[in-house]
């Protein structure tokens, strides 16, 4: 086994963290790559758009699954009906997602203001599950209440095998700093790994993180858009910037990928927004997104890539 600088995580992210961009990153580096969020809901109720979120290839391993919700009896049902239709590797539960549409629901954040719930979920999820159950969590709901300890120990306790800690409040939403002595309080409240996650831009960063908090890995969200290599970057120990051919080389197989996941018509539209990271800071990038958004066949926007 090749020895490894730091332990990475590319972190769930709603409409980036599909099949064919888990793929790249788990090539680039990634040591565990996650699902975007699934509701447990949807997925008891045999929603097909849930399931296809679920969908896992053979080149991506080891994959998390997320689960979002709020009722321990339907999280565990969830479990039961995954663990047996999907070959994933661990089972993550939402606990910092920050939207509204999911907070109103008494999901994502909204368990950090409910540490009994919050042990409640992964206990009833531990029961039946025969892969690890992790958790992803925030600093606490809002700056008055920071209880991520807390949240941590009562998911530790109730047989949680991972952490990871996003040092931001839910109402901070992206904003701001994220609070790394959160994560340091984390890890000293638990005897579980801790993965750290918030401003990881790089290798130095996630050096400073390591070293601030004592956690054992880092997670990438925002960071990782549009830049798999940083995962390169992490795992060698070292600052890795691609060169031009190397972005346009990445940028036509992810969107071989997601059209042979999604098809030409869906695939070419979700890949505008993956362009725009990658092109992010080229010269001429502005002018190449307009092209890019009007772009409406793999052809088009293929040939658009390749004179970039």
């Amino acid at each position: 086994m090749k020895e490894r600088s730091i332990y990475t995580v590319l972190s769930p992210m709603a409409g980036v963290t599909d099949m064919s961009y888990r793929e790249i990153c788990h090539e680039m580096g990634a040591d565990l790559t996650v699902t975007e969020m699934i509701s447990a809901k949807a997925v008891t109720y045999g929603n097909k758009k849930t399931y296809s979120l679920c969908r896992l290839s053979e080149k991506e391993h080891p994959v998390s699954l997320q689960l979002f919700g709020s009722e321990p009896d339907t999280m565990a049902e969830a479990v039961r009906i995954l663990s047996e239709t999907v070959p994933y590797d661990m089972i993550d539960v939402n606990m910092g997602c920050p939207m509204p549409k999911i907070v109103n629901n008494g999901e994502g954040s909204a368990l950090m203001k409910d540490p009994a719930l919050a042990g409640r979920i992964v206990d009833a999820m531990v029961r039946v599950s025969e892969k690890p159950v992790t958790v992803k969590m925030r600093a606490g709901f809002d700056r008055t209440n920071i209880n991520a300890a807390e949240v941590a120990r009562a998911v530790s306790a109730a047989g949680a095998s991972m952490l990871t800690v996003h040092g931001r409040t839910r109402d901070q939403y992206y904003e701001g700093i994220a609070d790394w002595d959160i994560i340091a309080q984390v890890k000293r409240a638990v005897d579980v790994p801790v993965i750290g996650n918030g401003d990881v831009t790089g290798i130095e960063s996630a050096k400073k993180m390591i070293s601030e908090t004592g956690c054992d890995g880092v997670a990438i969200g925002r960071a990782a858009r549009g830049n798999p290599w940083i995962f390169r970057e992490l795992s060698a120990g070292k600052e890795y910037i691609p060169s031009i051919e190397e972005k346009k080389r990445i940028m036509i197989i992810h969107l071989e990928k997601i059209i042979q996941e999604k098809g030409e018509f869906i695939g070419v539209r979700e890949m505008r927004k993956h362009i725009g990271w990658y092109t992010a800071g080229i010269a001429g990038s502005a002018k190449l997104r307009v092209s890019i958004n009007k772009s409406d066949s793999e052809r088009v926007m293929r040939e658009l890539i390749l004179n970039i």
